[in-house]
């Protein structure tokens, strides 16, 4: 059994007036309040994301 490598992403900053785009993202991530944190596969995709709107969220 190998063990999957995980992330802990944090939404620090609110998503209300930015891209639509940013705003789904946000929500693909499972995060949805302030201080919400959500822990995720490693995934390039995931990177992907957090990259993305790095703006408004911190990893853990």
């Amino acid at each position: 059994m190998t063990t999957q490598q995980t992330v802990k992403v944090q939404l620090v900053r609110s998503p209300i007036g930015t891209k639509e785009s940013h705003r789904a993202t946000v929500r693909g991530l499972g995060l949805r309040k302030l201080n919400s944190v959500r822990e995720l596969k490693d995934t390039p995709e995931v990177r992907g994301m957090i990259n993305k709107i790095s703006y408004l969220v911190k990893v853990l």
